[in-house]
């Protein structure tokens, strides 16, 4: 089929409606639309490649800028599209792309569109696969996995919400770019507390240089060697096309991959928060190799640590470490404080407007809003993230600059207090938060509500309050809860004033065994 003519309708749609489609169904209702005009019925698309293409191009291309409809007419970039497809190597369709686009008009068009041209093709290439899947043709089996990125689909939205407000750090990719020059090979490793913006520097590193990535995270249960193996394993495989490599171990893939590259080329894996690995004792963290090949490098991070939690022996490999907390770092990590505080105050389209509002009203200029709340700080961006957007809020409209919390900890006894958590009317939420404490994996707000005996809109309730400090997702069909950050779920176990509620935590964890016990008895029945 012609694709030319579908793209100049396309592009006729885009010039004057682009901006009237403004929301799904009235994209949708487009859609459908410029699918019949040529002749489609949008409920079963047709079932050879071409016209599957087609059809595609029309549910992906409406509102899209005329460079990226250009892009798709190519005969080159349709063949070098479905070899992809029928090959499972979505990274060759990119780089195909890539070469195809050099030293073209079409190029210089994209990029001065500021267009992501790999999250076009990734977004072009699900929608294929969507419609291949509903014609049930057997010419489109086996369905690739199509994600353009080097690192796993399953790190995404993490990476891209990490660095969505990225500020600074240039000072630690300074120090691992001059590890890297005067060493072979290595290990390098980023310290520092809870909040200190360890994982936004893993992300924004695997951001920008597309590299191999883990990132350990204990309350998805994602943290255990085999399955930090098992990913790096694919994405080595992925992007160095290795052959008879589905079942070797790590110091053997790293060897391969070593021979492959060429001069001037490095292998880095970024590795996120090693102090969540589960691991039994023994051997290094995550079975880590003691000895590496040439031009690769390991890029780490974890929370302080003593000496035998350290399990990272290497005695033939460069190693250096980067403490945050260490004083050198110090004023580095303010400047960088100061510059996110900015970001909030002048960027943010979230939040800057009543970031302005509130400092206006208490009379308090500019640069003494960002110096007092970098101090308050205490170099620590997540009591940023948090405290800043609660001021836009109107959390702390009746607190003036100097009341706000000192430090990380105290934001949270801070809140806690003004949550009255500790009167006998909150009971019940202490002891909702202390179910996912003691739970430790995500559980479903059924199962809360079944160990607290409680209503479930009840429990919903309170989870709705606490929404800020709880990691949704879904599993199995659930929407499923739990602590998102450790440094709150460090806070509440160790939280002083809770050692007055130890018959508390006995209550909850005697309700656990109760429940437990309950679905014992159900299961027998059956």
């Amino acid at each position: 089929m012609n694709i030319d003519p579908v793209v100049n309708a396309l592009k006729s749609i885009a010039k004057p409606a682009a901006s009237l489609v403004i929301n799904q169904a009235q994209r949708n209702e487009t859609v459908v639309r410029t699918l019949k005009q040529f002749n489609f019925d949008p409920v079963q698309p047709p079932k050879d490649v071409d016209g599957v293409y087609v059809y595609s191009l029309i549910e992906y291309g409406v509102g899209k800028q005329e460079a990226l409809l250009n892009l798709f007419r190519e005969r080159e970039i349709k063949n070098a599209f479905w070899s992809a497809y029928t090959s499972n190597n979505p990274l060759g369709f990119y780089k195909e792309v890539e070469k195809f686009l050099q030293g073209k008009d079409s190029e210089f068009d994209i990029r001065l569109m500021k267009i992501e041209l790999r999250t076009q093709l990734e977004e072009f290439g699900k929608i294929f696969i969507k419609v291949a899947q509903t014609t049930k043709s057997k010419e489109f089996e086996p369905l690739p996995e199509w994600n353009l990125d080097e690192y796993p689909a399953e790190f995404k939205s993490l990476i891209r919400e990490k660095i969505r407000s990225f500020c600074g750090r240039k000072f630690v990719f300074d120090a691992f770019k001059q590890f890297c020059d005067k060493n072979r090979s290595g290990y390098f490793t980023v310290v520092g507390d809870a909040g200190m913006g360890k994982s936004t520097i893993a992300a924004k590193y695997v951001w920008d240089n597309k590299a191999p990535c883990y990132f350990n995270i204990r309350s998805d249960g994602r943290n255990r060697p085999e399955l930090f193996l098992e990913s790096i394993r694919k994405q080595l495989i992925k992007r160095y096309q290795l052959q008879n490599a589905q079942k070797a171990n790590l110091a053997d893939l790293l060897e391969q991959v070593s021979k492959q590259l060429t001069a001037g080329d490095r292998l880095v894996i970024v590795v996120d928060a090693l102090d969540e690995v589960e691991q039994e004792a023994g051997g290094n963290l995550l079975d880590l190799p003691p000895s590496l090949p040439e031009n690769v490098y390991f890029v780490l991070t974890r929370r302080p640590y003593t000496r035998d939690k350290k399990r990272l022996s290497t005695p033939d490999v460069p190693v250096e470490e980067l403490d945050l907390r260490k004083n050198q770092y110090a004023n580095l990590s303010c400047e960088d404080i100061k510059e996110y505080i900015r970001f909030f105050l002048n960027g943010d389209q979230d939040y800057k407007n009543a970031l302005r509002q509130w400092i206006q009203n208490r009379n308090i200029s500019d640069n003494d809003f960002v110096e007092q709340v970098a101090t308050k700080s205490e170099n620590n961006f997540m009591y940023l993230r948090y405290v800043l957007s609660e001021i836009a809020k109107g959390d702390y409209n009746d607190l003036s600059l100097k009341q706000l919390p000192d430090g990380l900890q105290d934001y949270y006894q801070t809140h806690w207090v003004r949550m009255n958590m500790d009167t006998a009317s909150n009971q019940m939420m202490v002891i909702i938060l202390f179910i996912l404490v003691e739970i430790g994996t995500p559980i479903p707000c059924e199962m809360i509500a079944d160990i607290a005996q409680q209503d479930e809109y009840e429990v919903e309730q309170v989870l709705n309050e606490w929404v800020e400090y709880l990691k949704q997702q879904r599993i199995d069909g659930d929407t499923c809860y739990s602590i998102y950050h450790t440094s709150f779920l460090d806070f509440l176990k160790s939280k002083p004033v809770l050692d007055t509620k130890r018959q508390q935590i006995k209550e909850v964890n005697q309700r656990i065994v109760d429940y437990w016990e309950r679905e014992k008895e159900e299961d027998d029945k059956y």
